[in-house]
């Protein structure tokens, strides 16, 4: 019998990645006017993927390269700029609110996944 937690599937996991990488872009727009600033983003994806058990590349031979990742499981990666500023600031606002925007869209389409998930289990609990 599955556990209570497994019954939310991935969902719940997608939630919590999709709360860090608003994090992270957040803080990006913070920093839009912060001299040598360098955004960055997490590759949502391929991190959900791992998180799921389907991995995402494999090192099939020793002598591959290895990804590196941070202790929260996400690979933070840097943005490169279609225009770069003259400070070093690689930010560039309009983007990073499309990112945002995009990112909020899907955590709020998980949450009503999840939400739906939940009501699901209170009407079997029930008997309805």
């Amino acid at each position: 019998m599955a556990g209570f937690g497994e019954s939310f599937g991935l969902h719940a996991q997608a939630l919590v990645l999709r709360s860090q990488r608003n994090e992270i872009l957040a803080s990006n727009i913070a920093n839009a006017a912060t001299p040598n600033f360098k955004a960055r983003d997490i590759d949502f994806k391929s991190v959900l993927s791992a998180a799921a058990g389907q991995g995402g590349l494999q090192a099939s031979h020793a002598g591959h390269i290895s990804k590196t990742q941070t202790t929260d499981g996400a690979e933070h990666m840097y943005r490169v700029p279609v225009m770069p500023s003259l400070d070093g600031n690689t930010v560039e606002l309009s983007v990073e609110q499309m990112e945002f925007s995009e990112n909020v869209t899907g955590y709020q389409t998980s949450l009503t996944l999840l939400n739906r998930r939940i009501n699901g289990l209170f009407s079997a609990i029930k008997g309805e």
